[in-house]
């Protein structure tokens, strides 16, 4: 199918998508999944959280700080913030009781680590030290001339370059990236709503952010989740070039080393075109942005300099909203809508 169509009509269908049950994960535990160099033993009991201690709704996003702690983020209010060892036991938990905990990007400089939250139903950014201190609260989209009073703001993602300026994914709002200077100053918008199957700089969901600093020149590094494609802008919000990978509808991307990945939320059934929740899996992409595996998901293969159709494999996950990577290669999927699920670990083999 040309990749307009696929596109528009894909686009056209998101939101009636069906959800289809996965099928039981038990016989998958200790399974091996991934390809090439980058292939992973799955571990579904890695997290040693109780639920009547530590519940969750959605697992959002997870890093790792200097202590080599795993940090996520919950839309779980009575605790926004879980902490892990990598054995999966609970370390931590804090909360700022926000409506929807979403976002959560680590900032490391000047010897210490924060934290950056996005509540996208509260329409707040905050910055905050690893205990849940707040140092800067970004002004609301409205507040600071980005947006006016009518124009929806619902920020998923947010970013500090390595100047300290931070950028904010409007994800579920209005599909800008706002950037902000280190002291929470509105300087400008880029990106924009876009309602065409292909219109690059531009967003369907703009759902992730982060900053790629593998090239000659850190680039800010954007998720379009429903048109399948990675957008590279430099840091003054000029657009350079983007990646497609038909069939995937990503979360955020993940520098990691020359490595890039994303967990995939959503899948494309093939003659379907809808978004098909409840097929994630993970992709991998090498320094050349090619995707080298896609554990959970079939042997990703190029036609040409293009990769084909990416779906999922094996049911291992649901819907994959963030992929973690540890100081020795080891990944953790936190997943959306899976039943209150607590991440799963899988061990580089």
């Amino acid at each position: 199918m040309h990749r307009r169509h696929f596109l528009a009509t894909t686009a056209a269908t998101a939101l009636s998508a069906p959800f289809v049950r996965s099928q039981s994960k038990t016989s998958l535990q200790g399974a091996t999944i991934g390809h090439g160099e980058h292939r992973y033993q799955v571990d579904l009991e890695w997290c040693k959280a109780k639920r009547e201690m530590h519940p969750v709704k959605s697992c959002h996003e997870m890093v790792m700080d200097a202590q080599k702690r795993l940090i996520m983020i919950t839309d779980e209010a009575r605790n926004n913030i879980l902490i892990f060892d990598k054995d999966g036991k609970v370390l931590d938990a804090w909360t700022l009781k926000l409506r929807s905990g979403h976002g959560l990007s680590l900032d490391s400089r000047d010897g210490k680590d924060t934290l950056l939250l996005c509540d996208p139903g509260g329409g707040r950014v905050v910055k905050t030290t690893l205990t849940g201190e707040i140092l800067l609260e970004l002004p609301h989209a409205k507040d600071c001339g980005a947006y006016d009073a009518v124009t929806k703001y619902a920020p998923t993602e947010a970013v500090a370059a390595p100047n300290g300026d931070i950028y904010v994914a409007d994800g579920y709002g209005s599909q800008f990236i706002l950037h902000f200077d280190a002291s929470g100053k509105f300087i400008r918008k880029f990106g924009g709503q876009s309602t065409q199957a292909m219109n690059a700089g531009k967003f369907m969901q703009a759902h992730g952010v982060t900053i790629d600093s593998r090239g000659s020149e850190p680039l800010v590094l954007c998720t379009e989740r429903i048109r399948n494609e990675f957008h590279w802008y430099k840091l003054d919000g000029t657009y350079s070039h983007s990646v497609y990978l038909p069939g995937a509808c990503m979360s955020r991307p993940v520098i990691s080393g020359d490595l890039l990945l994303s967990g995939v939320c959503f899948g494309m059934k093939p003659n379907d075109y809808r978004m098909w929740r409840e097929r994630g899996f993970i992709i991998i992409l090498d320094k050349n942005n090619r995707v080298v595996s896609a554990p959970g998901g079939h042997a990703p293969k190029y036609d040409g300099e293009q990769v084909t159709l990416l779906l999922q494999d094996q049911p291992v996950f649901r819907n994959v909203h963030d992929v973690c990577v540890d100081d020795v290669g080891d990944l953790y999927g936190c997943q959306w809508n899976a039943d209150q699920v607590y991440p799963y670990k899988l061990r580089r083999v």
